[in-house]
């Protein structure tokens, strides 16, 4: 969850450090540091809060140097503090670590009854003190990190320096993301391409269980054992100018505002065919996709929700039976598999560490039938999937996610429609509107993004409110889940939602005139009993802003607010309702001053269990 940027290079590697931990902001971090090696020997800089706290520590110290580490720190094991700060020395030795070392206890006893003194709370210090007590046996630096590691269980991304060994960097990974980027002037390392785009596009993605030396002209890898491997060298698509800021005033705003065009990038493939291609998955997809009797949906937080939204498509225009877990939850229940089983895993960056777990546990059931819908193509999920489909999102930083999740919807109703046509319930007709409906996508959400200043006033009156409830029906009820989630992550407003006919069973209790309802009410077959629902609402005191649609017929009064979007869209009107919702959460959020795009306590990319 936290970032890693490491180089040894030609050159004052400072400032490259230093830009790719601000790179890296977006996943989430309490504390940042860096260490490095110059004439003088080796040295630390460490920070509580901000890359631009330490960034001024290293001004102040002129500190400059061909050969360092840096790291951004989201607490697992040890309260946000200095001391706890990556990266941990032990012997001349510099680490910075991702992931979790889940034998850290055992391994800190041990080291401790050889004598090594022990100064942070975290699970990484061990790794310093394994190093440098393997060190005293070998004379050889990546020998010593690959014996090292050989004794961690659990996840790591790894960046190790040496004082007596100032012209090389040892990293390896298991289970956490780290790539090689190759340069003229240099050999770099980072958990993220984005960190590296500054000075080179050319990445090499390590695999599980590979080590790798870096040289400021060359890089060799090995697996643990120091078997020899070579990983392919590719040329990253990700540009620079795409995670910068720009106009915007918050990346979330920016991304909020780049969907239409996210999706169009999504839908792309489609351009003017005349016919749903199964081919859009993966080559083997159609023979896969015949032969499969039910869906399997893995995903965790926002991807999830979308995984709730696809299983009503699924059902009613694909006919196929759906389920949709909870990473974290599903490998640690006893499950039914079935081979004939589509497993489908969702995930924005593609190394969600649950995600990739539940994964590995399907497929040990014998469910081998696998798809990811992921936005990073050089992705770990992407990489472990037999079908893929590559959203195009573009880089999102912001920690709350939007245009990831509505270009996942869209995959999502991609691949409903791809099951429906294989299995023999998408006719000429039919298919030839859904394709129609599916283009129509991108200026669909644009007229939706024109509601701003509407929302802005809704943001005003929520601002000083403390509870708020969601209400939806059928495919809507997890669009109302979205809203509520992105309410809570960046305003930090406690919101709960809730399918609208559930209300009398329990939540009814909560509504008086301080708890605020929110209801996405679609002109659908349920939008007379929603109707119903919020009269309960109204009876007892509560005020309801409600997003309908233009036809629905719904009309302001006393204590309901509506704000009616341009059209409804049928199957797909989930995915134009949670736009709404998101620059409802934003614009409460900015009135409440909140940090929008890096909320308290939360990380993008969530590497860890």
């Amino acid at each position: 969850m936290c970032g890693i940027v490491a180089a040894v290079a030609d050159r004052n590697i400072i400032p490259v450090l230093l830009e790719g931990l601000r790179k890296l902001e977006y996943r989430g971090y309490d504390s940042a540091g860096l260490a490095l090696i110059d004439e003088s020997g080796l040295h630390r800089l460490r920070s509580v809060g901000r890359v631009a706290e330490l960034t001024a520590q290293v001004d102040a110290s002129q500190a400059a140097g061909n050969t360092g580490i840096a790291h951004t720190r989201w607490a697992t094991h040890g309260v946000p503090c200095e001391r706890n700060a990556h990266p941990h020395i032990s012997a001349g030795l510099a680490v910075v670590h991702n992931g979790i070392i889940e034998n850290h206890e055992s391994l800190r006893g041990r080291l401790r009854a050889l004598g090594y003194e022990f100064t942070s709370d975290t699970d990484t210090e061990v790794v310093a003190h394994l190093i440098a007590h393997e060190l005293k046996s070998t004379p050889d630096f990546l020998t010593a990190v690959r014996q090292a590691i050989a004794q961690l269980q659990g996840a790591y991304a790894i960046a190790v320096l040496r004082e007596a060994d100032p012209s090389r960097l040892v990293v390896a990974r298991e289970g956490a993301p780290l790539l090689l980027g190759l340069s003229d002037d240099g050999c770099y390392a980072a958990s993220d391409a984005s960190a590296l785009v500054q000075v080179t596009r050319r990445m090499v993605y390590l695999e599980n269980g590979d080590c790798a030396e870096l040289r400021r002209n060359s890089y060799r890898i090995t697996r643990v054992d120091g078997t020899p491997v070579e990983r392919a060298e590719t040329q990253s698509q990700l540009s620079a100018d795409a995670i910068e800021l720009g106009q915007y005033r918050h990346y979330m705003q920016k991304e909020i505002f780049e969907q239409p065009v996210a999706l169009a990038n999504t839908l792309e493939m489609l351009g003017a065919a005349r016919s749903i291609q199964p081919g859009v998955f993966g080559a083997e997809s159609e023979v896969l996709l015949a032969n499969v009797r039910q869906v399997l949906i893995i995903a965790c937080g926002t991807s999830y929700h979308a995984g709730l939204v696809a299983r009503y498509w699924l059902e009613s225009i694909a006919g196929i039976p759906c389920s949709v877990e909870v990473a974290s939850e599903y490998r640690y229940r006893d499950s039914v598999p079935d081979p004939q089983t589509l497993v489908v895993t969702i995930s924005q960056s593609g190394e969600t560490a649950d995600t990739l777990a539940a994964l590995h546990h399907a497929k040990s059931l014998g469910m081998h039938h696998t798809l990811c819908i992921c936005n990073v193509p050089e992705s770990s999920l992407v990489r472990e999937n037999a079908l893929r489909f590559i959203t195009r999102a573009g880089p999102e930083i912001g920690v709350a996610s939007t245009k990831a999740f509505t270009t996942q919807l869209a995959a999502l109703y991609l691949l409903t429609l791809v099951l429906a046509k294989v299995r023999g319930r998408l006719d000429e007709q039919a298919e030839a509107a859904e394709l129609h409906a599916v283009r129509h996508l991108p200026m669909a959400v644009a007229k939706i993004l024109e509601l701003e200043p509407q929302i802005r006033e809704w943001a005003e009156r929520f601002s000083m409110k403390q509870h708020a409830l969601f209400l939806g029906r059928g495919r809507h009820y997890p669009i109302a889940l979205e809203g509520a989630l992105k309410l809570k992550e960046i305003s930090y407003i406690h919101a709960e939602a809730y399918p609208a006919g559930e209300l009398k069973h329990g939540p009814l209790a909560l509504v008086d005139r301080e708890m605020p309802v929110i209801a996405v009410a679609p002109n659908d077959a349920l939008l007379e009993k929603l109707k119903s629902n919020l009269q309960e609402v109204r009876a007892r005191g509560g005020e309801l802003y409600v997003f309908a649609d233009a036809d629905s017929e719904m009309q302001e009064s006393d204590g309901i607010h509506v704000l009616h979007l341009p059209e409804h869209y049928g199957a797909l009107s989930a995915l134009l309702h949670v736009v709404p919702l998101q620059l409802l959460a934003y614009h409460v959020a900015l009135v409440r001053g909140t940090d929008v795009d890096k909320p308290r306590n939360l990380a993008k990319s969530v590497t860890v269990e």
